[in-house]
């Protein structure tokens, strides 16, 4: 569910109508609900009531502060995979304590600042990195809390660019030499084991893989408790998936998702943490965009909007769906027609949908590609050199602009030309 509705004609988004929004702010944009964010969180979060829990938000999914700071209001913790999400999750007000550094390439300089900030836990990807994270806690006189992510070899049957828990995948260290690289950190002074980190993809509609991954860690976790090791904290991923189609069948709720982790995982009293994030953020924002041109072609129609691959990249990269709404709700009885959908970007990859049914639009029309929260503003680019377009956020009544589009000046006088041109 979200908070974008039809009211008499005209789409909003909860109380304000995206009309208003564009009139102000003009087009491409990215608008997000407030109502469904917390709605989203606090459905993982009640998912897990009567266990000992933390929801830290995948935000790299979306990342602006003002989200984070509505999520983070809400009691959730935040999982972060870079120095910058690391700043980011901090300036919006998240405690070190409820904050998850995950990733494969955890610099040192970025250990630094995450052990001298705070921090809840690393997600320990490799034994070099291990090692890494020893030596920066040993020069600093500290101790790192860490996980230690093993790779279930568990098939996600997901997109196989965002697989992460197959044995091919780069994520990771195989369940299969677990107990020899826990026995390497509990030697090593600068790191305290705090639990087992395990995450296996993204956009997940099934909940048999997790089961199966789950299944795999409740056994390591008895093992590892035999060996010695104080296995109290499971950090468990992400991965529910979205309903991008709205045609298709919904993925699984996250109350089956909690009532799962409970049942694989419930019995060895730890406490649980899951980083949600596409689920947080994906359906409570759309990218809106007006028509250009309508044009026809041989054998199919265009419209060729002012958003593009820049914007939103994920059908160029994923191939991947996302609903197309006009903003004013077509009459009921009125006959659709194929469209090509594309952006005005020099590439043919700039396409966002092919032969999609839509009721006929003109220039100057309003659309609003659905199920764009996630992954969309975060993997935005100035290719073309078009600006990064503006996010706004709406609360009830009210809308901010949360992030500018930038003039053309700034994006051009942040190049520097050398002297001896």
């Amino acid at each position: 569910m979200d908070h974008f509705l039809y009211r008499d004609g005209a789409l909003y988004a909860e109380d304000v109508p995206i009309s208003e929004i564009a009139a102000a702010v003009g087009t491409p944009f990215y608008v997000y609900s407030t109502a469904t964010l917390l709605r989203h969180f606090k459905l993982f979060d009640e998912a897990l009531e009567g266990t000992d829990h933390l929801v830290c938000y995948a935000m790299k999914a979306a990342s602006n502060q003002a989200i984070l700071k509505t999520l983070a209001q809400a009691g959730a913790g935040m999982d972060v995979v870079s120095q910058g999400e690391y700043l980011r999750a901090k300036a919006a007000g998240v405690p070190g304590e409820k904050i998850v550094f995950s990733g494969v390439g955890k610099t040192a300089e970025e250990i630094r600042v995450a052990l001298t900030g705070g921090i809840r836990q690393f997600n320990v990807e490799s034994e070099p990195e291990m090692e890494v994270i020893n030596a920066v806690a040993l020069e600093l006189g500290m101790v790192a809390p860490i996980t230690i992510r093993v790779n279930p070899d568990v098939d996600a049957k997901t997109h196989a660019k965002i697989a992460t828990g197959k044995s091919e995948n780069k994520f990771g260290i195989p369940i299969s030499r677990a107990k020899e690289v826990y026995a390497l950190a509990a030697s090593l002074p600068g790191l305290e084991v705090v639990g087992i980190d395990c995450h296996i993809g993204s956009q997940l509609t099934d909940l048999e893989p997790f089961r199966l991954a789950y299944e795999k860690v409740a056994e390591l976790t008895e093992t590892l408790r035999a060996e010695g090791h104080n296995i109290r904290r499971l950090d468990l991923g992400g991965g529910l998936g979205i309903p991008y189609e709205r045609s298709n069948e919904a993925p699984p709720l996250p109350v089956e998702y909690g009532q799962l982790i409970k049942d694989t995982l419930g019995h060895l009293g730890c406490e649980i943490e899951i980083e949600p994030g596409r689920l947080i953020a994906g359906n409570a924002g759309l990218m809106i965009s007006k028509v250009i041109y309508v044009k026809s072609g041989e054998g199919r129609d265009f419209l060729i909007v002012d958003g593009a691959m820049n914007d939103l990249i994920r059908p160029a990269m994923y191939e991947a769906h996302h609903d197309i709404v006009p903003v004013n709700e077509p009459a009921p009885g009125t006959e659709s027609q194929p469209y090509d959908i594309v952006g005005p970007v020099c590439e043919t990859g700039d396409t966002f949908a092919k032969q999609r049914s839509m009721a006929p639009l003109a220039a100057g029309d309003l659309i609003a590609f659905r199920s764009a929260g996630a992954y969309g503003a975060v993997m935005a680019s100035e290719y073309n050199s078009r600006p990064l377009i503006p996010e706004v956020l709406v609360h009830g009544d009210q809308f901010a602009v949360i992030r500018q589009r930038p003039a053309f000046d700034e994006m051009i006088n942040r190049d520097t030309i050398p002297e001896w041109l």
